[in-house]
């Protein structure tokens, strides 16, 4: 049990999160600068988080059926802290219709 506790909180201090809203369903995808990559699919109430990512400056992109979207660059994440990108939903709604 001390071994995972450890190397969570080691894993903790050594990266932040990337998170906010969009199109619900879309696909999130953070890029460093070293070519890492991480993903994450934008939950049904429009929401997603991806975490842990390794302090650093990253790009954030958006795509939804396959397609490019939306890209931010140069999009620093630093050890403990959540860096937000929202992106913009069709008529303000990025959750599914219920």
């Amino acid at each position: 049990m001390a071994v995972v506790l450890g190397a969570s909180v080691k894993a903790q201090g050594t990266a932040g999160s990337v998170f906010g809203h969009g199109p619900a369903g879309g696909e999130v995808t953070v890029t460093s600068s070293t070519g890492a990559q991480r993903h994450a699919t934008i939950s049904s109430s429009g929401r997603y988080t991806i975490s842990p990512v390794p302090t650093g400056v990253w790009t954030v992109a958006l795509s939804t059926g396959g397609q490019a979207v939306d890209t931010r660059k140069n999009i620093p994440v630093t050890v403990g802290r959540g860096a937000q990108i929202d992106f913009a939903c069709p008529n303000d709604q990025c959750a599914q219709a219920k």
